[in-house]
């Protein structure tokens, strides 16, 4: 079966306004340019993954069905802009958590790949083919750590320097910039 090619995506400050926990389906707004975007990855043949931490559940300050509400209005809101994503993995561990059952140092929260890696196997990934775009230190990380190209996007919501320690391949204002790089 052929490999695939993919842009992981983080959430907060990558795809929506960044909210401190979001946990409220009404907090959700897309970051301008977000949608187009993502619709030119989709339109050159990327599978669109989004993989997100949300350490809101472990620490207590909403549960999985909240987050399911929430990432079902994201979804809603994208495909009005015509825009369909491929799958959706979220961490909801957190080792400060005081939800007993979510407190863990798990594999799957970023910076680790474990999202990145679980998608990678149930879609058949190239991961050197592969993009994980995000905001911060933890996005890079997570997508050099599990093989990928890394894309910083740099706006109000970042919370990350260029000046990390690691390598960052490519620095854009939103996924729109990111997009016209990779599908020229």
């Amino acid at each position: 079966m052929k490999k695939r090619k993919a842009v992981f995506l983080d959430r907060d400050g990558t795809i929506v306004v960044h909210v401190p926990y979001l946990s409220s389906p009404n907090q959700l707004k897309l970051l301008p340019n977000a949608s187009h975007g993502i619709r030119l990855f989709k339109e050159h043949g990327y599978l669109i993954i989004v993989i997100t931490n949300q350490s809101g559940i472990a620490r207590g300050f909403f549960d999985e069905k909240r987050l399911t509400l929430i990432h079902r209005k994201l979804t809603g809101m994208l495909e009005n802009e015509g825009v369909v994503i491929d799958d959706l993995y979220y961490c909801p561990h957190h080792t400060e958590g005081i939800i007993e059952h979510y407190k863990v140092d798990c594999d799957c929260r970023k910076p680790k790949p474990g999202m990145i890696l679980d998608a990678a196997r149930k879609y058949h990934i190239d991961l050197t083919q592969s993009l994980m775009i995000g905001d911060s230190e933890t996005d890079m990380l997570a997508g050099k750590n599990a093989g990928c190209r890394c894309v910083l996007i740099k706006n109000d919501c970042s919370s990350a320097s260029t000046d990390m320690v690691i390598r960052i391949d490519y620095v854009v204002k939103d996924l729109l910039e990111a997009a016209r790089i990779f599908t020229q």
